[in-house]
Order: structure tokens, then C-alpha cells, then sequence
């Protein structure tokens, strides 16, 4: 089984007295499928690039998937799992994701590159208290639930806004 290590960001921006997370919709995949795909809502993540760390891969796909800038605040947790490549050569591939606690710094979300739309078909701010109901997989809704965990200890980082 191959593996592949990629790492992602929760980006938390404070604004109007509560906690907002920037989250992407992925290009639906070119499926089989005759029914149009449910769209799903998913956190940015990418594979990390050789000789870069999970950390700045993190901040770099925040960036080119939801067009913010973003500095690193913590390591929120890996997700693990598997699933079956549905292009190519359909290898079956265990994969690690790794992801960070951004603060937002600057940008505007949803101005990506055209590059990058043929990845994220739009990128958007949800309140964080309610992305764990929001985003599509079990282990992202975790990553939302640290980051508010980790936000609710750490009150001071609201105060960067006001």
C-alpha cells in the first residue's frame, strides 16, 4: 500500500463577536457517476512538497485554495486514513493529513488563482461552531471541534482582532 503525507490548515478569522473557519468546496471528481455529486465542504489541504514541512505546507494550500494569508498558531491533529487513487493506476493509499491552527492576517477569501479553480470551485468563511455539522468528513468536523476546543483556552487571541 502506498502513502502519501499532506498537511492542511484551520484558519480562524474573529470578527462580529465570534469565531469564523475559511473552508473550501473541492471540484466535484470526475466520477462514473450519472447523478450530480453532493458538493462537499472540506478544510484546504495538499500534499506536502519535497523539502517543505507539514507547517509550511499548511500555510501555503490555506493560501492558494482560500486566497488568505494565515500565520501558524498550532498543531491540531492528524487524520488518517485510506482510500482507493479513482484516477490512474487505483492503487489503494494510506494517507496522513496533518493539520494547523491558522490566524488569519490578511486577504480575501474565495480569491483564488484560476489555476486553483480547477481544485476549489469556491472558498467561504462558516462560523466556527458550526463547521463540525458543516463539513463533510468525520475527521475534519474533529479538527473543527479542536479548534474551537483550543480557542476557548486561548481567549487572548481574540483580542488580535479588536
Amino acid at each position: 500500500m502506498e502513502r502519501e503525507f499532506s498537511a492542511g490548515g484551520a484558519v480562524v478569522c474573529y470578527k462580529t463577536g465570534r469565531w469564523w473557519l475559511a473552508v473550501i468546496e473541492p471540484q466535484p471528481s470526475s466520477g462514473r457517476s450519472a447523478r450530480p455529486a453532493k458538493p462537499v465542504m472540506a478544510l484546504p489541504k495538499g500534499l506536502v512538497d519535497p523539502g517543505e514541512h507539514p507547517e509550511q505546507t499548511a500555510v501555503r494550500e490555506v493560501r492558494e485554495e482560500t486566497g488568505v494569508e494565515a500565520k501558524l498558531i498550532a498543531k491540531l491533529g492528524d487524520v488518517r486514513y485510506t482510500y482507493v487513487r479513482s484516477w490512474g493506476d487505483r492503487k489503494q493509499v494510506f494517507k496522513v493529513v496533518s493539520f494547523f491552527l491558522l490566524l488569519y492576517v490578511a486577504g480575501d477569501v474565495g480569491e483564488i488563482s484560476a489555476d486553483m479553480r480547477i481544485e476549489v470551485r469556491q472558498a467561504q468563511w462558516v462560523a466556527l461552531d458550526e463547521a463540525p455539522r458543516l463539513l463533510t468528513y468525520r475527521g475534519e468536523r474533529e479538527i473543527a471541534e479542536r479548534a474551537q476546543q483550543y480557542l476557548e483556552a486561548h481567549p487572548d487571541l481574540s483580542l488580535r482582532f479588536s
